[in-house]
């Protein structure tokens, strides 16, 4: 059987996008070196006491006492390491990431959960997406951006976007179609009901999904090292080629801690309080009605006709 050169069209690709628009990928490596590099400024900018502190009191406001005494441990022990800059440069690259990631993933898990022919479209892509190896994200990265911290930004994002994208569509079709009717019946739009109904509902699923978002971006930022994007991927990379097992701990120790950090603080605020129609809805609790006919449909709409007029 003749060999297929898939690879050669691939490369054909790349080449070929390189030399047609390289204006796109300079501004793209423009926008994100100036992002990490300032959020970069401020994480590191002021003494880590600071920063310590800043992240015990939010973790204090949005969880509880037990999660700030770990994070004042956790990060003053990051400190004593001195690991502090590396782990900063290495959040700045995860939010950086998953704050893109999250907002290309989110819009078109609402997308798929809205349209049963964008799921169907973008199901194999996202099956492509996360089972292709983390390495391989990173040579198109390279051949696009070069060496640094943006090719590992890239790669992190795209790598990061499936589980948004899944976990939103999942949360959205798992709301209550009941819930969803009685929006309708206080004479809610669409937009509305997305905006106020939906998403309030499916949040606890959409939080997840930035939860993993955040777990996948870490564990690429460590990959993304062997492509000089700095930071705490810069230790572990370079502990393995040095067989410095040491280093390699502490640097593994260091990723550990902040993605507990940020697992446990996006995950306390899912469960804050929402506000809106769905709160509205549930304050008033209204009574299911089983719409089993026309006639049950037009005596449920006379009902709330009085409701859209007032509007």
């Amino acid at each position: 059987m003749p060999r297929i050169h898939l690879g050669d069209y691939v490369d054909a690709l790349i080449s070929w996008l390189l030399s047609a628009i390289p204006g796109v990928f300079d501004a793209i490596s423009a926008v994100m070196t100036v992002l990490v590099e300032a959020l970069s400024a401020v994480l590191t900018g002021p003494p880590f006491l600071v920063w310590v502190l800043v992240f015990t009191v939010a973790t204090l406001l949005v969880r509880g006492v037990g999660l700030a005494a770990f994070t004042l441990v956790a990060f003053l022990l990051v400190a004593s390491l001195d690991l502090w800059q590396e782990t900063m440069e290495t959040l700045a690259v995860v939010l950086v990431a998953a704050i893109i990631a999250t907002a290309i993933g989110i819009p078109l898990g609402i997308w798929a959960a809205r349209r049963r022919s964008a799921s169907v479209v973008l199901r194999p892509i996202l099956d492509f997406m996360q089972t292709t190896p983390v390495f391989v994200y990173l040579i198109p990265a390279v051949f696009f951006f070069g060496i640094g911290v943006v090719p590992g930004v890239v790669a992190t994002t795209i790598f990061s976007i499936p589980p948004a994208v899944r976990l939103t569509e999942l949360g959205i079709r798992g709301v209550d179609p009941e819930v969803v009717e009685a929006a309708h019946a206080f004479g809610a739009h669409p937009r509305q009901i997305l905006r106020e109904v939906q998403l309030p509902m499916a949040l606890p699923s959409i939080m997840a999904g930035i939860n993993q978002v955040i777990m996948l971006a870490l564990s690429m930022v460590v990959v993304a090292g062997l492509a000089g994007a700095g930071g705490l991927g810069s230790v572990v990379t370079t502990s393995v080629t040095q067989l410095d097992v040491a280093t390699g701990f502490e640097g593994g120790l260091a990723v550990v801690i902040l993605a507990i950090f940020l697992d446990r603080f996006t995950a306390a605020l899912a469960r804050r309080p929402s506000t809106g129609l769905w709160t509205r809805l549930r304050r008033r609790r209204p009574v299911p009605v089983a719409v089993t006919s026309v006639d049950d449909r037009e005596t449920v709409e006379e009902a709330a006709a009085p409701a859209q007029a007032a509007r």
